[in-house]
């Protein structure tokens, strides 16, 4: 018996050495990210894949708190820099790109037919004519709507193309003689007010505009930005009257009792209005209407990404994972654990109405994808321009006020 527990301990002893030397043997790329339990399961899950695929490389992937995060990619970009890091698309990376913190990645988009598989977010993903990283997932914005309400007003129900700007507001006509609100929202909490501005000016002026305005590079009192909150003008009689006290989830409700018609917002309202007594029957969702029809259509779809900080060491390998991320099997796991939409074209969505309206909404979007207001606008310059939309849609006869003030703020902030 002493024997054979001696062998065992030496066998033992060769076990370890063996496993330690081919554990050395491996690449290592350590990735921090941030995910919330579902989706981390989903990503350890892709890993494994990867490294099932490359067994000569060793993911070590390091989770952080959402919040906690935002403060330590500051940190570890510029101290101890992983191979790969999570963060988001469009004007927030911007910083991090500018300051050369985010390596050039366009050599992998280009090896792996990205800017067609991945089409739909490479505006938001190029800066100065580059890629800076691989994008995963996204949800789409748009009107909800309640077709009881749409019934009980005499309105035609729209089809899933929606209508146009000007059959949009003259519907709303429609509803206020029934005693409907058009369009609700709740700007308690500033945000979704910031959802109406950014649709109103992606279809007035366009993705590219957009994108100056919220960088900073367009003044607030410019015509072209008048021009968006003129159409806003038109719609405003028709806004739930008392928004500015409601949160989101208040206004879901109006929506849900056929109080309101229509809600501009994301994707994962759904779930509020399914749980408020509303099913696939009488929910519809349709894009927000065109404006100027020679503007190409740009949208809403807050994108999460992955990128190769400067201070990487394992470059090489971890190009060779953005590439695997970018793939439509990568993004189908994810994204089924998220509840949200996978960005690669040639992907599988849920069996829902609602997140294939979306997939074929955002694949199609030639104008490009925008981040949201609060995430394309550095905060101090969300947080003012927020309260300017809440006011405007309260008192619109503040309007040269309001702008007045953001120019102001515009010039303090960048």
């Amino acid at each position: 018996m002493v024997r054979y527990a001696k062998g065992a301990v030496a066998l033992t002893a060769v076990l370890l050495t063996t496993t330690a030397a081919i554990a050395q043997d491996k690449r290592i790329v350590k990735y921090n990210a941030d995910y919330d339990p579902a989706p981390l399961a989903a990503m350890e899950q892709v890993i494994a894949d990867f490294e099932a695929e490359n067994p000569d490389i060793d993911v070590q992937l390091n989770n952080f708190d959402h919040e906690g995060y935002k403060t330590a990619i500051r940190n570890f970009l510029t101290a101890d820099a992983p191979d790969l890091a999570n963060w988001y698309a469009g004007n927030r990376m911007a910083p991090f790109v500018t300051s050369g913190q985010f390596m050039d990645v366009s050599d992998v988009w280009e090896a792996n037919g990205l800017k067609d598989s991945l089409g739909s977010a490479l505006a938001s993903m190029t800066i100065d004519g580059k890629q800076w990283g691989v994008p995963y997932t996204y949800y789409q914005w748009g009107i909800y709507f309640n077709k009881d309400a749409y019934a009980a007003a005499g309105v035609d129900v729209p089809g899933p193309e929606g209508v146009n700007w000007e059959q949009f507001i003259s519907n709303c006509e429609k509803f206020a003689e029934a005693g409907i609100d058009c369009i609700t929202t709740g700007t308690k909490a500033l945000w979704p007010g910031a959802g109406i501005f950014d649709y109103l000016n992606l279809r007035t002026n366009g993705y590219e505009f957009h994108m100056d305005l919220t960088a900073g590079e367009v003044a607030w009192t410019d015509d072209r930005v008048k021009a968006t909150f003129a159409e806003w003008a038109k719609i405003q009689p028709y806004l739930t009257k008392n928004h500015a006290a409601l949160d989101w989830q208040d206004a879901a409700a109006l929506l849900v009792q056929g109080k309101a018609a229509n809600y501009v917002m994301g994707n994962f309202a759904v779930a509020v209005f399914k749980e408020g007594g509303m099913t696939d029957d009488n929910l519809g969702f349709m894009p927000f209407p065109t404006i100027n029809p020679d503007v190409p259509r740009a949208e809403d779809a807050p994108t999460d990404t992955v990128h190769i900080p400067a201070g990487a060491t394992n470059v090489e390998d971890a190009k060779k994972f953005l590439a695997y991320l970018a793939t439509a099997d990568a993004q189908n796991k994810i994204n089924a654990a998220m509840g949200q939409l996978p960005i690669n074209k040639d992907s599988t969505v849920a069996d829902d109405p609602f997140l294939r309206a979306g997939f074929e909404m955002l694949s199609t979007a030639e104008g490009g994808i925008a981040q949201f207001f609060d995430r394309d606008a550095p905060a101090e310059m969300a947080k003012a321009g927020m309260e300017g939309f809440q006011e405007f849609m309260v008192k619109p006869e503040n309007l040269d006020r309001i702008l007045e003030r953001l120019e102001k703020i515009r010039g303090r902030v960048y």
